[in-house]
């Protein structure tokens, strides 16, 4: 069926029949709030290994269009694209962890309250998290801006916790990109099967977008989307906001350059060692890398129950100060271990994506400089591919989030037509 066909039966679907579906929804929400989480037990989800397969889904939030306008606005974003209210579920799904092997995830799936029956999906891919409670489907707060604003404008949105955030066993693997890709395809799929049990299925039409490590993310989730990572599911666009698509490149020299700032690199450059060192065995002894006295209490930092803030305070005023002397010129000239952590996730703008694609940055950004958007469309020309890079002018990190996000949905308005 065309896209103009499938829009026009949409337009003219009865009054009668939008009532039955809005009974139906209703009844199954009364239901689903009486029982907090419902697990899959129908026939397809029998493989109990199966990837993407849904365990429970529970209710978290429902907001009038008034709620979503307040809620945002309060977070300084712009609410002239919000036209329903949203109603948003935390899925319990099935994937793999970073070594192949079964477990589970939690994500956040966001329904507009009106609009078309059939919905196009937005794959939201968050940023930097220390704090488990602060995933989306947990913490309701800036993790929630982007599922707000496109659910609220007519698309439903898949948010991944990734794994060891939000009600995820373990600890999160922050930025193995493969396993947060692997992770966000998976809920790609509990949101399939979620969304048609509540009455609103999804047409298999993806836009992806994710700010900062979420960036990263969204750019390997459109590339695992273009080789083909699931049949069900068709790229649309493309629009991350601040992403570090080039680490050896861009984010390290920054560090040493003074465009990353010392808070958060202090913050960024100890989370990263400490998760990839189990998946590319960096250190034996944390003292090999870290300094006295943060040597004996860095890894505990990060086991997803402190906040940035008790984290930031635990730690050197910088890195240099953070890291011993060894070592920190070691990050400078990596090897082994540590150049491979680093080239392992710098490949996910290598390809030539099909659809439109926009990167969004600010230039005073001291978190992830903006040469990091400029190395990603680079590559992405290198490959024939095209993508306009945003420049979002004088913002900060989070400053180019506020600006983004609210112009991402009109991308993706324009794009579909």
């Amino acid at each position: 069926m065309s896209d103009d066909t499938r829009k026009s039966q949409e337009k003219h679907t009865s009054w009668t029949v939008r009532r039955g579906l809005a009974a139906m929804a209703a009844l199954l929400l009364a239901g689903l709030a009486a029982a907090p989480a419902v697990a899959a037990t129908d026939g397809q989800d029998t493989a109990r290994d199966r990837r993407g397969a849904l365990v429970s889904v529970t209710p978290v939030v429902s907001r009038d269009a008034t709620g979503v306008r307040t809620f945002l606005a309060d977070r300084d974003i712009a609410t002239d694209t919000v036209r329903y209210g949203v109603r948003a579920y935390r899925l319990t799904y099935r994937t793999v962890d970073p070594y192949g092997k079964p477990t589970t995830a939690t994500g956040l799936l966001t329904l507009p309250t009106g609009g078309a029956h059939r919905l196009d999906v937005v794959s939201d891919t968050h940023g930097t998290m220390v704090n488990r409670d602060y995933a989306p489907s947990a913490g309701d707060d800036f993790g929630r801006v982007p599922s707000y604003l496109n659910a609220s404008a007519g698309r439903a949105v898949a948010a991944p916790d990734y794994l060891g955030l939000g009600k995820g066993p373990g600890r999160h693997p922050y930025m193995d990109t493969r396993s947060s890709v692997t992770a966000s395809v998976d809920m790609l799929r509990a949101a399939r099967t979620a969304a048609d049990r509540l009455g609103r299925p999804l047409t298999g039409d993806v836009y992806a977008t994710g700010f900062s490590q979420g960036g990263q993310v969204a750019m390997g989730l459109g590339r695992a989307l273009r080789q083909g990572a699931d049949h069900h599911f068709r790229l649309k666009a493309l629009a991350p906001i601040s992403g570090p698509y080039d680490i050896e490149g861009q984010e390290i020299p920054a560090l040493y350059d003074g465009r990353v700032n010392d808070i958060s690199g202090v913050l960024y450059t100890s989370y990263w060692l400490v998760a990839q060192n189990p998946l590319h065995h960096i250190y034996k002894d944390p003292a090999e890398v870290f300094r006295a006295p943060y040597a004996s209490r860095v890894e505990d930092l990060y086991d997803g129950k402190h906040g940035e803030e008790e984290i930031i305070g635990s730690l050197a005023p910088t890195v240099k100060e953070m890291l011993t002397p060894a070592f920190y010129e070691r990050m400078r000239h990596p090897s082994g271990g540590l150049l491979a952590a680093m080239r392992e996730n710098d490949h996910t703008c290598d390809w030539k994506p099909d659809v439109p694609v926009r990167l969004y940055a600010g230039a005073a950004d001291t978190d992830v400089p903006i040469g990091n958007a400029r190395s990603c469309a680079a590559r992405l020309a290198e490959h024939g591919g095209r993508a306009r890079l945003v420049n979002q002018g004088d913002v900060d990190h989070f400053g180019s989030f506020k600006v983004s996000a609210p112009q991402v949905v009109r991308f993706f308005d324009a794009v579909r037509g």
